[in-house]
């Protein structure tokens, strides 16, 4: 099986609004939702389960009716952190799957996510053991440790930009999980980077510009132009 681990745990204060910006609505519909539906439309998704911030589960368990997002398992509690909430999401998986079934990690506040980036995401897992959404760095890169300068840049042929979905076997991402615990490692920022800490190798998967992270005001404005665009492509 493939199952969707979507993190939606979120406050969202670099966005400056009054609510968790995956449930900001754009066009009548929470960001939230737009993610879901790509996992619920991709015919190799079987189950779904969401990590949810505390006071938003029953809001969300509306949505998801009123947009039937009918692969939904459950929804947890999401953790003080991105890796907390990803180790909450693995650990009820393994209440529910097998230990190799593949787990595809994605931000809820992706919402652009395609179902070729979904598939590549599967199909690397499968032939590789992970799966690590990506695309090329194209700007110059500097390196600054005040953030106000820069006498350094970083070639960046050598570097690469991660998104999500970021997939693994379920008894790996669990393992991972578990050593990260014993390392002390407590704050990763994402399941690749986690990895990578720990000493293992990823291995990259198909992803896009437009699989945009909804983090401040600018993302939103570029997310409804994307939906404009895609409107008028149909």
């Amino acid at each position: 099986m493939n199952i969707a681990l979507i993190t939606a745990g979120g406050c969202g204060q670099r966005m400056g609004k009054e609510i968790p910006k995956q449930f900001l609505s754009v066009e009548d519909k929470p960001i939230i939702i737009y993610t879901l539906e790509k996992f619920q439309n991709h015919p190799a998704i079987d189950k779904i389960i969401v990590a949810c911030k505390e006071g938003w589960k029953q809001i969300l368990e509306s949505y998801c009716k009123q947009f039937k997002i009918d692969k939904l398992e459950c929804i947890i509690k999401g953790g003080e952190n991105g890796q907390e909430s990803i180790k909450n999401l693995i650990e009820k998986a393994r209440e529910k799957y097998d230990e190799d079934d593949i787990v595809l990690v994605h931000d809820g506040i992706r919402p652009m996510v395609s179902a070729d980036i979904i598939s590549d995401s599967i199909y690397v897992c499968k032939e590789k053991g992970c799966a690590i959404a990506s695309i090329p760095c194209r700007e110059a890169m500097l390196y600054t440790d005040d953030k106000e300068s820069s006498e350094k840049q970083i070639m960046r042929d050598l570097l690469v930009r991660t998104q999500t979905p970021q997939a693994f076997r379920l008894k790996d991402l669990y393992n991972m999980h578990i050593e990260a615990k014993q390392k002390g490692i407590s704050n990763s920022v994402a399941s690749c980077t986690l990895a990578v800490e720990l000493g293992k190798k990823v291995y990259f998967s198909l992803g896009s510009e437009k699989n945009l992270k909804i983090t401040v005001p600018d993302d939103l404005d570029i997310f409804k132009a994307l939906l404009n665009m895609n409107k008028r492509n149909f």
